[in-house]
């Protein structure tokens, strides 16, 4: 018979299969009673007609009998009863006999389920045989990029010079080895990005892809895990093999973490489960390979603390490339790279959207060029205008308006004094970030109100004095509610929260306290670090504990203090603030600053 044409027994097995189920779904309900029950319910006259045989007794109700929601049939094993007969006679009831099971019966009841699910079996298991090839959960997931083909080189990645410098040199690695190796040095084995999300680790991979002349390996670390034991081991196996055949090649494993998280950290007994015989493998696979065959293994992560020691050791990822937040130089030129394809108003200046944005990372600031694109073809403008950067800048920091929320004159006038406090005592607190906008608009999900302060440069370390004033800052909404109402309301939670941590920080963590002086503690480490269920113990005593809650407590009662002399102080200016809040529902820094009588800051050139 032609192969083409042959019939495969898969679609025997499942035709059965099918057949037996809907023969079972299809019949009528039948329920099991026992022997004495069926009795008694033919001395209640409720049976109609019933089928003996040796082994069972079918029987069907009365329908004028029938209870709500009972059943018609039902079954019950006979017993040696020789007065059945006599007693289905005396209650009219129609009976008949069967006869005995024979083979076909027992083929049709037993066997055949049976063999349907055993050929099920059988099937699956061949498509999974080795005879088939790599079995498909054996074989690694990786994708492989030529030279090209993911599109992007180093010229599309701005704002990490010095990550990128050192991912220049791996690629040189690769194309000239011999360059390097001529004095006795031997290749890195292994290169880990590190850094927030969003900061550009993978597009530097992809970047390293679209410049090497070698083949790149691209796999994410939960790609290696799955739920047989061992399955993930082979394929970091068989990734290897595929590598060695391709040298000199790179292999990327994007969210290292998921893989290579510290063995025994959940805490349990016998943690020899399937991601450890993963991440056990992949060691010994980066220690196997000679270091002169070209493989270099690039990895990236955001969580480095989680790593299994054993990874981050010399011969294994030699080297740990920080990925970081840009500086305002760096978030100028990504700003530019992503505005390439974006039509700009002359008037839109780079620079000054890269100021107002200290905090943002690549991600961020390519989703504003893209919001703000957006924002400007809704309008069915044709250029993009400084407007539409500044509203995309308030939706990513604070949310989309809520133009639909209804808030009372009462609870707006609040939320309006309660802003003007924070802008208020920031523009009168020496060391705050000045003001940059004030809004009474709805924002998020929660926000009825924001004051927004950008630095006028990117700060990397904070005094005594910017912390103290960071918290009379956030203390400046509740006070002046306070003063204006004679009352507070919920919406200071979470600025109290905030200059709660702060306080707590600057005694604990950072030795600006009186309590412990210049003695740190730092954060308690995490569950999975601390080396059992419940994670670290409180490293301090109770008498310490007790000491730094009472110093957290003054340290608060002398900035509430502060901030309401301030604001008693300058109650004209909080008045005035409010009105204008009131009538335009949003106060421009140059506003502002008028009106508070201090200088608006000027911007600042990026360092070169």
């Amino acid at each position: 018979m032609n192969a083409s044409r042959r019939f495969p027994i898969s679609y025997v097995l499942l035709v059965l299969a099918a057949g037996l189920w809907l023969s079972s779904m299809m019949g009528p309900r039948s329920i099991e009673i026992s022997y004495s029950d069926f009795k008694e319910t033919l001395r209640d006259n409720r049976v109609e007609e019933v089928l003996i045989s040796d082994r069972r007794i079918e029987g069907r109700l009365r329908p004028d009998a029938l209870v709500e929601g009972e059943a018609q049939y039902f079954h019950t094993v006979p017993v040696q009863d020789e007065a059945l007969v006599d007693t289905l006679e005396q209650y009219g009831v129609a009976f008949r006999g069967a006869a005995a099971d024979g083979l076909g019966t027992f083929i049709a009841s037993t066997v055949l389920p049976a063999a349907v699910f055993v050929g099920l079996w059988v099937l699956a298991m061949r498509r999974f045989s080795p005879q088939s090839g790599v079995a498909p959960l054996v074989k690694n997931k990786a994708k492989l990029y030529v030279q090209s083909s993911t599109g992007m080189t180093f010229a599309d990645v701005a704002g990490q010079d010095e990550a990128k410098a050192e991912l220049v040199e791996v690629v040189q690695f690769l194309v000239e080895p011999g360059r390097f190796q001529r004095l006795g040095g031997k290749l890195p084995r292994g290169v880990l990005l590190v850094g927030p999300p969003g900061t550009g680790k993978t597009m530097l991979a992809k970047a390293v892809a679209g410049e090497a002349k070698s083949p790149f390996f691209s796999i994410s670390g939960s790609e290696f895990v799955e739920l047989f034991v061992g399955m993930g081991a082979a394929r970091v196996r068989d990734l290897f093999e595929q590598a060695k055949k391709r040298s000199p090649c790179i292999i990327f494993i994007d969210e290292l973490d998921a893989l290579g998280k510290a063995r025994g950290a959940s805490g349990m007994v016998g943690g020899h489960d399937e991601r450890e015989s993963t991440l056990n493998q992949l060691l010994v696979e980066m220690d196997g390979f000679d270091t002169n065959l070209g493989i270099i293994v690039l990895a990236a992560t955001n969580r480095p603390e989680v790593l299994d020691p054993a990874l981050l050791r010399s011969g294994r990822f030699d080297r740990q490339v920080l990925v970081d937040r840009p500086d305002r130089k760096g978030r100028e030129a990504i700003l530019r790279v992503h505005a390439r394809d974006v039509t700009l108003a002359p008037e839109v200046d780079l620079g000054v959207i890269a100021q107002r944005t200290p905090g943002f990372v690549g991600a961020d600031l390519a989703n504003l060029i893209n919001e703000a694109a957006l924002l400007a073809a809704r309008e069915g403008a044709d250029q993009v205008f400084p407007r539409h950067f500044n509203e995309a800048v308030d939706r990513i920091v604070a949310g989309l308006e809520k133009k639909s929320r209804l808030i009372s004159p009462k609870e707006k006038e609040r939320v309006a004094v309660h802003e003007s406090g924070h802008a208020l005592v920031a523009a009168l607190t020496p060391g705050a970030d000045p003001v940059h906008k004030i809004s009474i608009i709805p924002r998020g999900l929660a926000a009825l109100g924001y004051t927004q302060q950008l630095p006028g440069e990117d700060r990397y370390l904070s005094t005594r004095e910017e912390l103290l004033g960071r918290i009379d800052v956030l203390l400046g909404g509740r006070v002046a509610e306070e003063t204006v109402f004679g009352d507070v309301s919920s919406g200071a939670q979470n600025d109290l929260q905030r200059a709660t941590e702060i306080i707590r920080s600057m005694i604990v963590e950072l030795g600006m306290g009186a309590t412990l002086g210049a003695l740190t503690y730092g954060r308690q480490a995490p569950v999975f670090l601390g080396g059992g269920f419940g994670g670290s113990e409180r490293p301090f005593s109770d008498a310490t504990a007790m000491a730094v809650d009472e110093e957290m407590k003054r340290i608060m009662e002398e900035r509430l203090e502060r901030v309401r002399e301030l604001i008693l102080r300058k109650r004209d200016l909080l008045d005035r603030a409010t009105r204008i809040l009131l009538e335009k529902e949003t106060i421009e820094a140059e506003e502002f600053a008028n009106l508070v009588g201090v200088p608006l800051p000027s911007p600042e050139p990026a360092a070169a």
